[in-house]
């Protein structure tokens, strides 16, 4: 069992509205919905598989490409294409789902990686999706409503 230091899903999720001073630091980034826009990086590994080339596009258009385009992370997120890929293959060693989900998690493509990472995605609020909305700030005492013969038994 390894020991020490923090893993991707232990303890609780990070709460984005926390105010502890020593999280300055490490505040969330908002990633845009709408995702990454202009032209897809180079393959910088070996040759490239149809299969490959089909997921390092669609990689490369989520909001988390952005992230990954800043700190050049384009050999990981290929190795992580390449491993999903060999993982899909019929009989492929379980070893190599557990890395890609690993891999997932540190380029942030979980819901606990994104915590990890403390990314998020910004909500694309629509009428629909917003719900009814209170237009008054009423109280929940003013809610209440007295009701005639309450006390009759």
């Amino acid at each position: 069992m390894p020991k020490g230091g923090a893993r991707t899903r232990s303890g609780p999720a990070p709460d984005p509205a926390a105010l502890r001073r020593e999280r300055d630091a490490g505040e969330w980034t908002i990633l845009p919905a709408e995702g990454r826009q202009g032209a897809t990086p180079a393959w910088p590994l070996t040759a490239q598989t149809i299969r490959e080339a089909d997921l390092w596009e669609g990689l490369w258009a989520k909001p988390q490409a952005l992230m990954w385009e800043r700190y050049g992370q384009e050999v990981e997120v290929a190795l992580y294409v390449r491993r999903l890929a060999e993982a899909e293959e019929p009989g492929s060693a379980v070893v190599l789902s557990t890395l890609v989900r690993q891999l997932s998690d540190s380029l942030g493509l979980t819901t606990p990686g994104m915590r990890a990472n403390r990314w998020r995605i910004a909500a694309e609020e629509t009428p629909a999706a917003a719900g009814p909305r209170r237009t008054t700030g009423s109280s929940a005492r003013s809610r209440l409503t007295v009701v005639p013969g309450g006390d009759e038994q």
